[in-house]
This record gives structure tokens, sequence and C-alpha cells, in this order.
């Protein structure tokens, strides 16, 4: 009998809760409180596809400044660091040994042309007199030689002087190109040799520069692609400085490195505001089609379920709707949508795991200017 009591009891218990829960009113879900959230404009813009890589700029030129003669510097006409022009004076080195070598160089021409005409005149006088049988063939034969040596030797000084006289321009070494001077290593004093190991001084070209950088050899096709169709526009930042520099693609090289997947491309800049260093590490932007009137909306308001990507989307009456997307590629921070929303709309940011679809929701502030809630 106590077996059968006990077992009774439950449904008079249930019954005692039951009616206890039924005291209070209902919960239903349009009485809830108002979930607070952030939200953010649905907008529409024109949007790129890009590739991005970490880039290092380049001098476009870079000339290593050497002397082509032995001497000693006798006057430096730059300061290091400086901006010079093609055909500056930069380096004079000591003239007067090549100075003293022109002149003889000269001298030496001005004997053999000397020698040159009396030989020339001998080998006519004694032509006419071989003509005439009066003079011997032996004596014509020696004259004629004699006359062409002395041509010879008169061509050989002519080819001795244009040799002084060049090592003595070679005394002025002059900039070969527009650029910037880097650090001095030979100074007034110093001797120098042709060619030497070390230079006088570098000079690179910073306007215009390169930016080098490599992508990933999947993405060749589609450079290929757009290279045949276009110029391809190229951007750079520096790290935390503000602004980017606009160039275009200029080079693509001819093999992908097998070590690393990549190849390596080179974006040109005319670099005006000499903003760009060589040797500095950029962000670079590849630039590859444009899609205008995309529609984009913050990427921390697409969320993944198992249907795929949706949104809550807040409606005019401050209820959310669950809304099924189809997203596109991610840029800087925001997510291009194909299909499932259309521009002016408000979708939520922040707060998405308390909602449900049908919620009612409040904005904890009004919308900023770049339409997301602040």
């Amino acid at each position: 009998m106590k077996r059968w009591s006990a077992i009774a009891l439950v449904p008079a218990l249930a019954l005692i809760a039951m009616a206890g829960c039924s005291h209070g009113p209902a919960d239903t879900f349009g009485e809830r409180e108002a979930v607070p959230i952030l939200a953010a404009k649905v907008v529409q813009k024109t949007v790129a596809d890009t590739i991005r890589a970490i880039g290092r700029v380049e001098a476009f030129s870079t000339v290593d400044v050497k002397a082509q003669i032995n001497g000693q510097v006798m006057q430096v006409h730059f300061r290091q660091g400086q901006d010079v022009k093609q055909g500056d004076l930069l380096f004079t080195i000591d003239p007067r040994p090549f100075e003293a070598a022109l002149q003889q160089a000269q001298a030496n021409l001005a004997k053999d042309r000397a020698q040159y005409r009396e030989a020339a005149t001998d080998e006519q006088r004694y032509s006419v007199l071989l003509k005439q049988n009066v003079g011997s063939r032996q004596q014509y034969d020696q004259a004629e030689a004699t006359a062409a040596a002395l041509s010879a030797s008169m061509q050989a000084d002519e080819a001795a002087v244009q040799t002084a006289r060049l090592n003595l321009e070679y005394c002025k070494i002059r900039a070969p190109i527009d650029g910037r001077t880097g650090d001095l290593l030979v100074h007034a004093g110093n001797l120098v040799k042709p060619d030497a190991d070390t230079a006088m001084v570098v000079i690179n070209q910073v306007h215009p520069v390169y930016v080098d950088f490599a992508i990933p050899e999947q993405k060749l096709p589609a450079v290929r692609e757009f290279m045949a169709q276009r110029k391809l526009a190229v951007q750079v930042s520096l790290p935390e400085q503000q602004g980017v520099e606009s160039g275009e693609l200029t080079f693509v090289d001819n093999s992908v490195d097998s070590k690393t997947g990549t190849i390596n491309l080179k974006g040109q800049f005319d670099n005006a505001n000499g903003r760009l260093w060589p040797g500095e590490y950029v962000n670079a932007t590849l630039i590859l089609h444009d899609h205008p009137g995309a529609i984009l909306v913050p990427s921390q308001a697409v969320q993944t379920g198992q249907q795929g990507s949706f949104v809550f989307v807040v409606q005019p009456e401050m209820k959310v709707e669950l809304r099924p997307i189809v997203i596109g590629e991610t840029i800087d921070n925001e997510t291009v949508v194909n299909s499932g929303l259309k521009a002016g709309e408000t979708v939520v940011t922040d707060g998405q795991l308390r909602l449900i679809p049908g919620a009612t929701v409040t904005i904890k502030s009004g919308l900023t200017g770049n339409g997301a809630a602040s």
C-alpha cells in the first residue's frame, strides 16, 4: 500500500507546480525588452579586385661613380646626400699630368706631320724622275716607303692626341644621371685609380622609383589576363602613414620562384613628392578589375549558419529579420554582398548573439557618418 501511495503523489505534485506557474502573465515574445545593438547602413559603391603584398622600394637606376684614370682628387663639388642633375661636376682630379701628356702627343703629331710632308714631296719628286728615266727605281721605292711609314706614324700620333685629350676630360667627373648622392667615400687629397673596388659615391635615381613585390603563382593567370586588356594600377601606402601613391605595373618576371611559389612584379611611380625612399618597405595593392555598384556591409555584420551566410536586417518597426545572403570577397573590413541586400538597408553589426527573428531592438546610438553605430 505504501508503494502505490508514493506513485500517486507524482501527478499531484506536477499539477501543483503547473498551477503555481500559471499565476503569472504569459511571457510572450513581443513583450520582451528590446535588445540593444550596433547597426550600419548597407552601401553601394565601386570596389576593385585586388592583390595585396608587402613591397620594397627600389631606385629607378643606381650608378657607382668611379674614376677612369689614376690621379689625386683635387676638389669635391657637392655635399653627400645632395640632389644632383645629369652633367653636374662632382670631382676634379689633378689635370697637370694629363695636360703635359696632351702637349707631348700634340708635339709628336706636329713633328710627324712635318716629316711626312717632306717624305711625300720626295716621293713625288722621285716618281717624276722615274718616269723620265733619270732616277732609279730603288730611290723611288725608298721614298714611297718612308712616306707611308710617316703617314702611319701620324695616324698613331692623332690617336695618341685623342687619348690624351680624353684622359684630360676624365679629370672632371660629372653626374651621369639625375639623382641623389649617397655617402661620400673619397675626399680631396685621396688617390684614385681606374675601376676601383669601392665607388667614389653612389647615385640613386629616385624620380621615378620602382616598387618590387611578389604575388602567389596562382594569381599570375588573372594578372596576365587583365594586363592584356589595359595597364594595371598599383597603389602603395607607407606603414602608419596616411595617403597612398599611385603608379602602374611595368614588369612581370619571366619565371616563378620554385622555392617560394611566388613571382616578382614591379610597379613604377613618379614619386614627385619624394615620399618613397629606396630600400623601405611599403604595402602594395595591385588593382585588377573594378566592380561598379557593388553592395557592401561591414564584415562584422555577416554571420554564418548551417544554411550559409546571413545578416540581421533592422526593419522600420525596429524588429529584426534574418536575411540569407551570398557574399563575395572582403575588402578593407567590408564584405561584398552578391545577393540578398540592397543599398540603404540597416544591418546589425554587434549584438547578434541575443537576437532571433522578430526580436525588437534598439540602436545604442545614432548612426555615424560612415554608417556604423558608435
